[in-house]
């Protein structure tokens, strides 16, 4: 199995990967009324950045789905695309057999599993990725080929925007992974408090990324707020010092929504408050893959901190045993 920090370490390897194995699927978006997107944890994640990144691009609606349901409007209208890193999430593996049952047209992305032998048998679009990873360690195959699949749906080149992430990967290694240290040394001393990320809607899928790297790489609780909805309600309870760490994640596409990120910083900094903000200048593909990179870093610092294996996942595979035992209890009942 390959380390997350070995992974990291040659992340721009799965984008080669992507650019290097794609083909087109030759489905045009005019042709259909919707599309809807399927994936769970690191291989879900990268349909909500996709959908944020084509949320003005997409000629039809766009739609994710994180569990065992297919909404009802899906019909034989409907792209349906889906991502299992192992090819056995069993949420998806549904998803799977209700889009067929519904004459959706398909699209796969997998490593193997009943995903694989499912898209295969029914001849149906799957696009292979390279074995040996943790799932949510491998964002850069997942996240690169929604990129394209969708580009090519929306009419629109993305292939050198990946080519460009690879070149300034090369060029700012070395920036990024100090951003990185500068970023684990910020929360060090308070390394035991949740967090808060507190993200506008371009990068809430991102900062979701990051509470899940948390979750599993640091064992840290985590969780997200989106402005401006978040000014109505959650800012109700920034009174006094918080056992809380904050970070903001942000970019510049509405004034009024950078201007909340300025009063909660105020707000919150007045009582001395940990609060970390990353305003990011241009929101791309390449600041997309950038501060993904920079966060991913930063859960492993964090959690070689605590002294956690990110390998180890100990209550996910707890779970998924119990879930096991409980469809042979059902399937012994019936």
């Amino acid at each position: 199995m390959i380390t997350h920090h070995s992974s990291l370490t040659d992340f721009t390897s799965q984008l080669k990967f992507v650019l290097e194995t794609y083909t087109n699927h030759n489905i045009k978006a005019s042709d259909y009324s919707n599309i809807i997107i399927g994936g769970l944890g690191g291989s879900g994640i990268g349909a909500q950045i996709t959908k944020a990144w084509f949320f003005d691009k997409m000629p039809i609606p766009l739609e994710t789905i994180s569990d065992y349901s297919i909404p009802a409007y899906a019909n034989a209208k409907s792209i349906v695309i889906l991502n299992s890193y192992s090819g056995n999430t069993e949420e998806t593996l549904n998803l799977f057999n209700e889009a067929k049952s519904k004459g959706c047209t398909l699209i796969c992305i997998s490593s193997g599993g009943s995903l694989s032998n499912l898209a295969n048998s029914n001849q149906i679009k799957l696009y292979n990725l390279e074995e040996g990873f943790q799932p949510r360690m491998t964002i850069g195959y997942g996240l690169s080929f929604l990129f394209l699949i969708l580009g090519e749906l929306a009419h629109l080149n993305t292939r050198p925007d990946l080519e460009e992430v690879i070149e300034k990967f090369g060029e700012m290694h070395t920036y990024q992974l100090d951003s990185a240290q500068s970023i684990f040394r910020f929360f060090k001393a308070s390394i035991k408090n949740k967090f808060v990320i507190v993200a506008d809607k371009y990068f809430a899928p991102i900062a979701t990324r990051f509470c899940q790297q948390l979750n599993e790489n640091a064992k840290l609780e985590a969780f997200l707020h989106i402005l401006p909805e978040a000014n109505h309600n959650v800012i109700e309870s920034y009174y006094g010092r918080l056992h809380t760490n904050f970070l903001f994640l942000y970019c510049d596409l509405n004034q009024r929504v950078h201007a909340r990120f300025d009063f909660l910083t105020s707000k919150l900094e007045l009582d001395n408050n940990k609060v970390l903000n990353m305003y990011i200048p241009e929101y791309s593909i390449f600041s997309i893959f950038d501060i993904i990179y920079r966060l991913d870093w930063v859960s492993l610092y964090l959690g070689d901190e605590h002294g956690y294996d990110p390998m180890q996942i100990k209550n996910i595979m707890e779970l998924k045993e119990y879930l096991s035992e409980l469809e042979i209890i059902d399937e012994t009942e019936l």
